[in-house]
């Protein structure tokens, strides 16, 4: 697959507790440089950014994050915020305690309300699938799709492990043909990359693929 195709696809990430306007802004540079889907980083830089940017490329932020277990009412709040603020995309975390619990009810209410709060704009729901059974990630599918979201997402990179072929393959046998599928946490490589887009999923949450093709390891660029 194409270089420049592969990039079309990355939300080019930056979501360290410790990241700077600096590194923000350059994360923001090289989205715009290499046409990236987005740029995924933290709320207290969205306004910041979007007015940097000035909408050469979309800016996606995370709700939630990284553990999930906020109020609805304190996501809502933050996604309104962030939309706000000049975001186009959210990624929402869920409350993985529920889904243990099986209070499904509550996980589809949760993403219906900040879907309606996104309304024309992309929310993404990260199920953290390193900390799921199989049993429970096919559930999360159906609720994901049930209460129509944008995405389904594998990880935040913040917990054990990050996206598997297996995971991606799962998710494209299971949502719904409305619900588009985001690998993300350790993609390293562009093999992994296009692999990953190979299995199924149409964005990659990555900061990795933009460094390999800026120090010249990638070619066709």
């Amino acid at each position: 697959m194409d270089i420049k195709e592969i990039l079309k696809h990355v939300d080019h990430t930056l979501l360290l507790q410790t990241a700077t306007w600096d590194e923000i802004r350059q994360i923001c540079d090289d989205g715009v440089k290499y046409g990236t889907a987005s740029v995924c980083i933290p709320p207290s830089y969205v306004k910041q950014a979007a007015e940097y940017l000035q909408g050469k490329t979309a800016v996606c932020t995370v709700i939630g994050f990284p553990n999930g277990y906020m109020t609805t009412k304190t996501k809502e709040f933050e996604t309104k915020d962030a939309i706000a603020d000049g975001a186009s995309e959210i990624d929402m975390v869920i409350n993985l305690g529920w889904l243990k619990d099986r209070r499904y009810d509550l996980l589809t209410e949760e993403i219906r309300t900040l879907k309606a709060v996104c309304g024309e704009k992309i929310l993404k729901v990260i199920i953290e699938t390193c900390l799921l059974t199989d049993e429970e990630k096919i559930k999360m599918c159906g609720i994901v799709t049930e209460a129509g979201a944008d995405y389904i997402k594998t990880s935040t990179g913040f917990s054990s492990a990050g996206a598997t072929f297996h995971d991606i393959e799962l998710f494209a046998a299971h949502v719904g043909p409305d619900v588009k599928i985001k690998a993300a946490g350790g993609i390293s490589s562009l093999e992994d990359a296009e692999k990953f887009l190979s299995l199924g999923a149409d964005r990659l949450g990555t900061s990795r693929i933009v460094k390999l093709v800026k120090n010249g390891e990638a070619s066709g660029y």
